[in-house]
């Protein structure tokens, strides 16, 4: 169920009252905007807009000059809890051209992960873990990741699922066209709550992740033509949200600052890492040393910064 201030149509969209641009980044041909929406009674609601430009279709070489325009036409994709995804056209007789991702109602928290920040290397001991990381991750709020929820659940998205079983889903990422496949981008969804970050995996999660790569190469196969070798994934650490999932993209895809050294572990080499882990004792992500990038905007810059200083 939708928030009643999500733009599900264009109409909805032109009410947008634009505040300041948040992030512009030339790789991704994107710009997130900070504005709001008219909420149910005469309050406006603050509201994220991301518009994005899809992956050309190369197909359609000597189609893409000519005059352009505003967005003409949308469809709404799905609408569910805060998040609204659109797919919209400039003139409509062509190819969709931008996909316009809502977060309605935004909190200030939303706004921080929106704006463009500057990056630093910290290097997170099994010491800060505990003391820095693994509080701020139990006291992530429930809120940030109820769409999440709402797909682990069955109630939303369900037509889109690729696998399902009782330990994990695969299906579309938000960010993929569910078109072009080279850049093919899905996702896989843990049901166990009890995992939120690469921190909490054990020996005993080699099946799981065993099985999710395995069913990724199959579907890949099945449905588009990928053979073995043509999948890069990875999960991230620090994660965007606490409930443990898998990304899965074309290799071939580039540019994406989400597969960054400092972000990005293959599925690979955590699988491997986790097979030489000892029978006993404190699990190898229990006791490693992890170096990444934080934002300055990321809710634990500021005690990682200092604490790594």
């Amino acid at each position: 169920m939708s928030h009643p201030a999500a733009p599900t149509s264009l109409e909805k969209l032109n009410k947008f009252s634009f505040e300041r641009v948040l992030n512009e980044d030339p790789l991704t041909h994107s710009l997130t905007l900070l504005g709001a929406f008219p909420g149910p009674a005469a309050d406006r609601v603050q509201a994220i807009v991301r518009i994005e430009k899809t992956a050309l279709d190369p197909d359609r070489g000597g189609s893409f000059f000519g005059d352009n325009g505003l967005v003409k036409r949308v469809t709404l994709e799905e609408s569910t809890d805060i998040y609204t995804w659109l797919f919209g056209w400039l003139p409509e007789e062509r190819e969709r051209d931008v996909k316009i991702n809502v977060i309605c109602p935004a909190t200030e928290v939303h706004v921080h992960k929106y704006t463009k920040q500057e990056l630093v290397m910290v290097r997170e001991t099994p010491e800060l873990y505990e003391r820095i990381v693994k509080p701020y991750i139990s006291a992530f709020p429930s809120a940030r990741t109820q769409w999440v929820e709402n797909i682990l659940l069955g109630h939303s998205e369900q037509s889109k699922v690729l696998f399902s079983s009782p330990e994990f889903l695969i299906l579309p990422d938000m960010k993929w066209d569910l078109t072009t496949t080279s850049s093919l981008y899905l996702v896989a969804l843990v049901q166990d709550r009890s995992v939120r970050s690469i921190r909490d995996l054990r020996r005993t999660h080699i099946p799981l992740l065993s099985a999710i790569r395995r069913e990724a190469e199959r579907i890949v196969k099945e449905k588009w033509g990928l053979g073995k070798g043509t999948l890069r994934m990875y999960i991230h650490y620090q994660p965007s949200y606490y409930q443990f999932h898998v990304h899965i993209v074309n290799a071939n895809q580039a540019g994406m600052m989400s597969m960054a050294v400092g972000q990005a572990h293959l599925l690979d080499d955590i699988i491997s890492l986790l097979e030489i882990e000892p029978d006993e004792g404190p699990g190898i992500f229990e006791r490693m040393t992890l170096t990444y990038g934080l934002g300055d905007q990321h809710g634990l810059f500021k005690a990682m910064h200092t604490a790594s200083a």
